[in-house]
Formats: C-alpha cells, structure tokens, sequence
C-alpha cells in the first residue's frame, strides 16, 4: 500500500508503483504484488506538487473502516506537506505499523514516520537537502544524509526523487531475488539499479561546491593520486597548513574529516572501476589506494553491504573482475 500524504511529489508514488507492476507483468507472477494507493485526504483525488492529479483506490478513512492486513507500507509526502502533516494520517501509521510487515517511506515522507515516532533511535535518510532539517526537527532520529537508501530492521527510507525507484526494486529482490530486480530494471531502462550504500550524489560533484580555491585544489590532486598514502599529515603537507587546519576545512567546506573524504573518494573510484568492468580486482585496489583485495572487499561490505565481485556482477557493464 502507497499512503500518499497531499501535496505527494508525483514520482515518489509513480516510480515504486511501476515497480511492483512490472513485476506482476514480467516475472509471470501475476498476483505478487496488488498494489493500492490510499489518499489521506477526504477524497480519492491526490494533489501533486507538479500540479498533476493522482487518483487513488481509497481514502484513508475508508481504510481505516477496512482494517485489512498490510504486507509493505510506503508512505509519499511531498515538501508542501512536511509541515502541515494530518495528525490523524500520523496517528494511523503509528497504530498500524505493529502489524505491517515493512515500513517505508520516499523522500521526505520520513518525517512522517519521524512524527509518528517510528524512527526514534533508527538510522534514516532522506533528500540531501532536507536531512538537517529531519535532524533538527526530530533529534531521536539517527540521520545519515548520504545513501540512497536505509534499511534498519522493518523500516525503509531512501532520500528524494528517483531513489524511491531503487528502494521498491530492493524490496523486489527481497521478495523475489536479484535476478527478478534486475530483469524490472532492464525493463525500466535505468542505467543501474544502485544498492542503498551508494551515495545521494557523487564525491566529485561534492567537492566542486568547496568554496576554497586551495581546498578545491586539493580534492582534484586527492582523486589523482589514490594509490599513494593520503594521510591528513601529506594533505596539511600539500597546502603548507596545519593539520588543525586543514581539519577544520573539512569540516567546514564538506561536514566531513579528511580521512573520510578521502575513503569516499577511493570507494567511488573502485565503484566507478568495478562498473566498467576492464579491470582485475588486484588493479582497481591497487589503484585505488587499498593495500589488498581484501581490503577493498571489507570496505565494500563495510559501506555498500556487498562484495565487489557481487558489486561487478550486479553493475559492470562487460565482465566481473578476475
């Protein structure tokens, strides 16, 4: 079922709908998934922050009177609707989220699970833009702004816009397995059907938001020279500063420290690699700045939840890594 939480960004219902049709009508499994759009408002007519009608199956309350069992719940909200939420719609999926198998929501429908206190104490994610505001607004939620999407335990959040797409595709391979996934992926022509673990937005692209010219300097010599040592102490080196300093750029410029910068520059350079798929897993770990191919492997299950052969097979585009 998609509760969709008036003004709804369109694709955050649209995309995860298309989804689970496509795999009724593609994986000969007709009956997997029967796929229900609720509208909390008084009527079936569910406004759209594009302007574009949807027109659900029911209202809430006719739900309500229902009470049918609910396997997966997604909840869509648009950034019209986070702060004038129903408390009744609220109050709704508090009491019947015990019963529900999973728990979901798109974007910035998180603060709808927020506010009705299911991601007290969870890690959650939601657009990049507006997880300080998620943070700030409710402070029991452990926000992480970079994935796509999060799982902990039965509850599900992905951040904005076409991520919804990637988390009802793992949802898919859930129920049905990986090969189910991508065969609905392929169908949908998406370049690749990304794991949670993959970031918002890219490293590079972060780091063109520096507003240092030395800072932003900095991170291009970073990515061009992964396989050597990368040590905060080479990096104050390469600016003449000091460690404290360059430290507090950091933190500044990206919210982050050096160290972990650079991990995400290596992870997405191996990603990257691993995608293309010319190359040996011993070659991209080495170009890549790590010591082995173990390591490379720990630091992919570590933050993407997978190997990176499982990584290959999923996304290269010739053939996995020897």
């Amino acid at each position: 079922m998609i509760l969709g939480l008036p003004p709804v960004d369109a694709l955050d219902v649209i995309g995860p709908a298309e989804v689970f049709s496509f795999a009724n009508r593609l994986l000969d499994e007709p009956a997997a998934y029967a796929v229900e759009l609720v509208c909390s408002n008084a009527d079936v007519y569910l406004e759209s922050e594009a302007g574009i009608g949807l027109r659900g199956h029911k209202t809430l309350e006719q739900e309500r009177r229902a009470d049918e069992p609910i396997d997966t719940l997604i909840v869509a909200s648009g950034l019209r609707s986070i702060d004038r939420l129903d408390p009744a719609a609220i109050e709704w999926i508090r009491t019947k989220s015990p019963s529900v198998r999973r728990v979901c929501s798109i974007c910035v429908g998180a603060f709808a699970l927020a506010d009705a206190g299911l991601l007290d104490g969870r890690r959650a994610t939601t657009h990049w833009r507006m997880a300080a505001q998620l943070a700030e607004r409710y402070p029991k939620v452990v926000v992480d702004p970079t994935p796509i999407w999060v799982k902990d335990g039965n509850l599900y959040t992905s951040a904005g816009i076409s991520s919804g797409i990637d988390l009802a595709l793992a949802l898919v391979a859930e129920d049905l397995g990986d090969n189910a996934a991508l065969e609905i992926a392929k169908n949908l022509v998406l370049f690749l059907r990304r794991p949670g673990g993959q970031a918002q937005f890219s490293v590079a692209l972060r780091s063109q938001r520096a507003s240092s010219s030395s800072l932003d300097e900095l991170c291009l010599w970073i990515g061009e020279h992964l396989h050597t040592d990368l040590t905060v102490e080479i990096l104050a080196d390469r600016l003449s500063i000091s460690i404290r300093t360059v430290i507090r750029m950091f933190q500044r410029e990206f919210k982050t420290t050096p160290a972990k910068y650079v991990e995400d520059v290596r992870l997405e350079a191996a990603c990257q690699a691993l995608e293309l798929g010319r190359s040996s897993a011993e070659e991209i770990a080495r170009r890549c700045g790590y010591h082995s191919v173990d390591v490379l492997r720990k630091a992919f299950t570590r933050r993407l939840g997978v190997s990176p052969t499982e990584y290959a097979r999923r996304f290269a585009r010739n053939s996995e890594p020897g």
